[in-house]
């Protein structure tokens, strides 16, 4: 039997607002990233950390480099509206370089902030496991735990992420660049779906989407098509006929609150 999903339409302002269609904000208390598999050759936030150097602007005076924003850290118990907020946008939360302190006091503010959704995304999914098994063996319910899986080698990071206890697994399989199967949704409540975009973008082949959204119909699973590759502002975003941004039914916390 299927769960009950929501369609969540426009988004909330909130510390920065945001293009990326399956969140409402981000906020990135640390910045910075190394590449760690075949997704990160065209990172976008390589190229934006990049341009912000260029630009004089503070936060990104060392450019992509690992840099800790403690004075960014209780932004969201600032924000009394509750909203969906993704975690580091502009880095990863579980890089090798991030001490255990730093990423504690980071789940302690979102502890704190129960009001809001936030949606932890990684390629790093050894270190979460192992985070997790340490400190947070069942993650609160209103923060998600999700890993990127760009193609099929990276399935392993999918084991790490059923490793722990969370109201939400998911997975995003962005930028797509190959077939992912054999495809095992096995405890994933929720997955996102999204060809490369920007300069140099890599192409995605829809058979792969394809394979991806059968067995998201099979398991149950929410699915969100967030677009096909291409240049920025030229992707198509519709899939089989309409436009998929189906959540898992934990995010009607947001619109309750």
């Amino acid at each position: 039997m299927f769960p009950r999903f929501l369609n969540v339409v426009g988004a909330g302002a909130y510390m920065r607002k945001t293009g990326i269609e399956w969140t409402e904000a981000t906020w990135n208390p640390v910045t910075g990233c190394t590449p760690i598999s075949l997704g990160c050759a065209n990172c976008y936030a390589r190229r934006f950390a990049d341009k912000a150097q260029r630009l004089g602007i503070p936060k990104y005076k060392d450019g992509f480099k690992i840099t800790i924003h403690p004075e960014l850290f209780d932004w969201p118990l600032k924000i009394k509206t509750p909203k969906m907020i993704f975690v580091n946008s502009m880095s990863d939360l579980f890089h090798e370089q991030l001490p255990d302190d730093v990423i504690l006091r980071i789940f302690e503010v979102m502890e704190k902030a129960d009001w809001h959704i936030f949606q932890v995304l990684t390629k790093r999914s050894a270190r979460m496991a192992e985070f997790s098994a340490k400190y947070y063996p069942k993650w609160p319910d209103h923060i998600w735990a999700g890993v990127t899986v760009e193609a099929g080698q990276y399935n392993y990071r999918i084991d790490h992420l059923r490793s722990f206890g969370a109201s939400v697994h998911f997975i995003s399989y962005e930028p797509l660049l190959s077939s992912v199967k054999p495809i095992n949704l096995r405890d994933i409540e929720w997955v996102i779906v999204g060809g490369e975009t920007g300069p140099n973008h890599r192409p995605m082949r829809v058979e792969w989407v394809d394979e991806i959204f059968e067995e998201c119909r099979k398991a149950g699973v929410a699915f969100f098509f967030k677009q096909y590759a291409g240049p920025y502002q030229g992707w198509k975003r519709d899939y089989r006929g309409r436009i998929w941004e189906e959540y898992p039914a934990q995010a009607k916390k947001t619109q309750s609150c």
